[in-house]
Protein backbone atom coordinates (compact mmCIF):
# COMPACT_ATOMS: atom_id res chain seq x y z
CA UNK A 1 0.00 0.00 0.00
CA UNK A 2 1.42 3.47 -0.89
CA UNK A 3 0.11 7.05 0.37
CA UNK A 4 1.34 10.37 0.39
CA UNK A 5 0.08 13.74 0.97
CA UNK A 6 -1.88 15.45 -1.79
CA UNK A 7 -0.06 18.75 -3.08
CA UNK A 8 -1.59 19.45 -6.40
CA UNK A 9 -3.19 22.66 -7.61
CA UNK A 10 -6.22 21.22 -8.53
CA UNK A 11 -6.92 20.06 -5.09
CA UNK A 12 -7.63 23.26 -4.14
CA UNK A 13 -9.60 24.34 -7.32
CA UNK A 14 -11.80 21.21 -6.88
CA UNK A 15 -12.13 22.40 -2.98
CA UNK A 16 -13.80 25.58 -4.04
CA UNK A 17 -16.55 24.44 -6.72
CA UNK A 18 -17.53 21.31 -4.67
CA UNK A 19 -20.73 22.76 -3.08
CA UNK A 20 -21.83 23.73 -6.08
CA UNK A 21 -20.62 20.96 -7.93
CA UNK A 22 -24.04 18.83 -7.84
CA UNK A 23 -26.04 21.82 -9.10
CA UNK A 24 -23.64 21.71 -12.18
CA UNK A 25 -24.95 18.27 -12.84
CA UNK A 26 -28.39 17.01 -14.46
CA UNK A 27 -28.77 14.59 -11.41
CA UNK A 28 -31.43 12.53 -12.46
CA UNK A 29 -29.91 11.88 -15.87
CA UNK A 30 -26.92 11.63 -14.59
CA UNK A 31 -27.68 8.64 -12.22
CA UNK A 32 -29.22 7.12 -15.87
CA UNK A 33 -26.31 7.24 -17.57
CA UNK A 34 -24.33 6.21 -15.08
CA UNK A 35 -26.48 3.09 -14.33
CA UNK A 36 -26.17 1.92 -18.24
CA UNK A 37 -23.10 2.55 -18.32
CA UNK A 38 -22.38 -0.01 -15.29
CA UNK A 39 -24.77 -2.34 -16.83
CA UNK A 40 -22.42 -2.40 -20.50
CA UNK A 41 -19.14 -2.77 -18.12
CA UNK A 42 -21.14 -6.12 -16.53
CA UNK A 43 -20.17 -5.02 -13.13
CA UNK A 44 -20.94 -8.19 -10.37
CA UNK A 45 -22.54 -7.55 -7.43
CA UNK A 46 -19.43 -9.41 -5.43
CA UNK A 47 -17.08 -7.09 -6.95
CA UNK A 48 -14.38 -4.67 -5.21
CA UNK A 49 -14.24 -1.32 -6.92
CA UNK A 50 -11.84 1.79 -6.76
CA UNK A 51 -13.89 4.74 -7.81
CA UNK A 52 -11.10 6.99 -9.08
CA UNK A 53 -11.60 10.76 -8.62
CA UNK A 54 -14.94 9.97 -6.84
CA UNK A 55 -16.08 13.86 -6.37
CA UNK A 56 -19.08 14.42 -4.33
CA UNK A 57 -20.03 10.30 -4.95
CA UNK A 58 -22.70 10.36 -7.86
CA UNK A 59 -21.13 7.53 -9.41
CA UNK A 60 -20.31 5.39 -5.89
CA UNK A 61 -24.04 6.21 -5.32
CA UNK A 62 -24.77 4.41 -9.01
CA UNK A 63 -22.30 1.47 -8.15
CA UNK A 64 -23.60 0.82 -4.45
CA UNK A 65 -27.23 0.15 -6.28
CA UNK A 66 -25.65 -2.83 -8.56
CA UNK A 67 -23.00 -4.04 -5.80
CA UNK A 68 -24.67 -6.68 -3.26
CA UNK A 69 -24.06 -7.20 0.47
CA UNK A 70 -20.10 -8.57 -0.79
CA UNK A 71 -19.18 -5.94 -2.71
CA UNK A 72 -17.25 -2.85 -1.69
CA UNK A 73 -16.39 0.11 -2.96
CA UNK A 74 -12.73 2.50 -2.06
CA UNK A 75 -13.34 5.63 -3.46
CA UNK A 76 -10.34 8.22 -3.94
CA UNK A 77 -10.54 12.02 -4.50
CA UNK A 78 -7.76 14.34 -4.51
CA UNK A 79 -10.08 16.91 -2.83
CA UNK A 80 -11.26 17.27 1.05
CA UNK A 81 -14.55 19.02 0.28
CA UNK A 82 -15.40 16.94 -2.47
CA UNK A 83 -15.12 13.73 -0.25
CA UNK A 84 -16.85 15.61 2.59
CA UNK A 85 -19.62 16.27 0.77
CA UNK A 86 -19.70 12.44 -0.49
CA UNK A 87 -19.69 11.38 3.17
CA UNK A 88 -22.71 13.49 3.79
CA UNK A 89 -24.46 12.09 0.85
CA UNK A 90 -23.57 8.72 1.50
CA UNK A 91 -23.34 6.78 4.58
CA UNK A 92 -23.38 2.85 3.80
CA UNK A 93 -20.24 0.43 5.42
CA UNK A 94 -19.20 -1.04 2.04
CA UNK A 95 -17.18 2.55 1.21
CA UNK A 96 -14.15 3.41 2.17
CA UNK A 97 -13.29 6.85 1.60
CA UNK A 98 -9.76 8.09 0.81
CA UNK A 99 -8.01 11.61 0.23
CA UNK A 100 -5.47 10.15 -2.08
CA UNK A 101 -3.99 10.61 -5.19
CA UNK A 102 -4.13 7.98 -8.23
CA UNK A 103 -0.40 7.43 -8.55
CA UNK A 104 -0.33 6.62 -4.96
CA UNK A 105 -3.34 4.50 -4.30
CA UNK A 106 -4.18 3.37 -0.94
CA UNK A 107 -4.74 -0.38 -1.64
CA UNK A 108 -3.05 -3.22 -1.87
CA UNK A 109 -1.33 -5.69 -4.52
CA UNK A 110 -4.07 -7.53 -6.45
CA UNK A 111 -7.22 -6.06 -3.83
CA UNK A 112 -9.39 -4.49 -7.20
CA UNK A 113 -11.64 -6.19 -9.45
CA UNK A 114 -12.40 -2.94 -11.18
CA UNK A 115 -11.33 0.63 -11.53
CA UNK A 116 -13.25 3.21 -13.11
CA UNK A 117 -12.03 6.59 -13.78
CA UNK A 118 -15.06 8.91 -14.73
CA UNK A 119 -14.86 12.53 -16.09
CA UNK A 120 -11.35 12.22 -13.81
CA UNK A 121 -8.14 10.87 -16.44
CA UNK A 122 -7.30 14.86 -18.22
CA UNK A 123 -7.23 15.66 -14.31
CA UNK A 124 -4.51 13.08 -13.30
CA UNK A 125 -1.12 14.83 -12.43
CA UNK A 126 0.59 11.68 -13.51
CA UNK A 127 -0.97 9.34 -15.79
CA UNK A 128 1.54 6.43 -16.79
CA UNK A 129 2.48 6.40 -12.78
CA UNK A 130 -1.66 5.88 -12.37
CA UNK A 131 -1.49 3.37 -14.67
CA UNK A 132 1.28 1.25 -13.09
CA UNK A 133 -1.10 1.93 -9.32
CA UNK A 134 -3.84 0.41 -11.33
CA UNK A 135 -2.15 -2.52 -12.52
CA UNK A 136 -0.61 -3.14 -9.14
CA UNK A 137 -3.54 -3.04 -7.22
CA UNK A 138 -5.77 -4.91 -10.23
CA UNK A 139 -6.47 -9.03 -9.82
CA UNK A 140 -5.51 -10.76 -13.11
CA UNK A 141 -8.43 -10.49 -15.07
CA UNK A 142 -9.49 -7.19 -13.37
CA UNK A 143 -10.70 -4.38 -15.78
CA UNK A 144 -9.89 -0.65 -15.78
CA UNK A 145 -12.48 1.64 -17.74
CA UNK A 146 -11.90 5.54 -18.69
CA UNK A 147 -14.80 7.21 -19.77
CA UNK A 148 -16.15 10.26 -19.86
CA UNK A 149 -19.98 10.82 -20.98
CA UNK A 150 -19.37 14.06 -23.61
CA UNK A 151 -16.94 14.27 -26.54
CA UNK A 152 -13.37 14.66 -26.18
CA UNK A 153 -13.69 18.20 -27.90
CA UNK A 154 -16.25 19.25 -25.41
CA UNK A 155 -14.40 18.01 -22.51
CA UNK A 156 -10.96 19.59 -23.44
CA UNK A 157 -12.82 23.34 -24.80
CA UNK A 158 -14.28 23.20 -21.16
CA UNK A 159 -10.87 22.71 -19.71
CA UNK A 160 -9.69 25.54 -22.25
CA UNK A 161 -12.65 27.69 -20.66
CA UNK A 162 -11.73 27.04 -16.88
CA UNK A 163 -9.55 27.70 -13.71
CA UNK A 164 -5.89 27.98 -14.51
CA UNK A 165 -5.92 25.05 -11.96
CA UNK A 166 -7.14 22.84 -15.07
CA UNK A 167 -7.03 24.89 -17.97
CA UNK A 168 -4.16 22.43 -19.71
CA UNK A 169 -6.15 19.22 -18.84
CA UNK A 170 -6.00 17.73 -21.66
CA UNK A 171 -8.21 14.49 -22.29
CA UNK A 172 -5.64 12.92 -25.54
CA UNK A 173 -7.17 10.81 -28.44
CA UNK A 174 -8.35 7.28 -27.09
CA UNK A 175 -6.04 6.01 -29.63
CA UNK A 176 -3.01 7.56 -27.38
CA UNK A 177 -4.28 6.71 -23.80
CA UNK A 178 -4.92 3.28 -25.53
CA UNK A 179 -1.32 3.53 -26.31
CA UNK A 180 -0.16 3.83 -22.90
CA UNK A 181 -2.21 1.40 -21.29
CA UNK A 182 -0.84 -1.35 -23.88
CA UNK A 183 2.10 -0.07 -22.70
CA UNK A 184 1.36 -1.32 -19.33
CA UNK A 185 0.51 -4.82 -20.05
CA UNK A 186 -3.64 -4.01 -20.02
CA UNK A 187 -5.39 -5.44 -23.35
CA UNK A 188 -7.67 -3.31 -24.92
CA UNK A 189 -11.49 -4.82 -24.41
CA UNK A 190 -13.50 -1.70 -26.20
CA UNK A 191 -12.61 1.88 -27.18
CA UNK A 192 -15.37 4.91 -28.46
CA UNK A 193 -14.21 8.75 -29.21
CA UNK A 194 -17.10 9.94 -30.67
CA UNK A 195 -19.59 13.65 -30.58
CA UNK A 196 -21.39 12.10 -27.47
CA UNK A 197 -18.72 9.94 -25.46
CA UNK A 198 -15.05 8.84 -24.83
CA UNK A 199 -14.09 5.42 -23.34
CA UNK A 200 -11.86 2.88 -23.27
CA UNK A 201 -11.92 -0.60 -21.25
CA UNK A 202 -8.70 -1.99 -20.61
CA UNK A 203 -8.11 -5.82 -18.75
CA UNK A 204 -5.28 -7.02 -17.05
CA UNK A 205 -4.35 -9.93 -17.98
CA UNK A 206 -4.62 -13.65 -16.55
CA UNK A 207 -1.16 -15.19 -15.30
CA UNK A 208 -0.60 -17.82 -17.71
CA UNK A 209 -0.41 -21.19 -15.74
Amino acid sequence: MRTKPVCDPRSIFFDSIAAEWDARQDRPDLARDLDACLAQFGLKENEVVLDVGCGTGNLTVALLRRLGPAGRVMAIDISDQMLARAKGKVSDARVTWRHASADRLPAADEEIDRVLCFSVWPHLENPAAAVTEFYRVLRPGGFLHIWHLISRDKVNRIHQEADPAVQHDRLAPVGETASLLKKNRFSMIAMADDETRYSITGRKEELSS
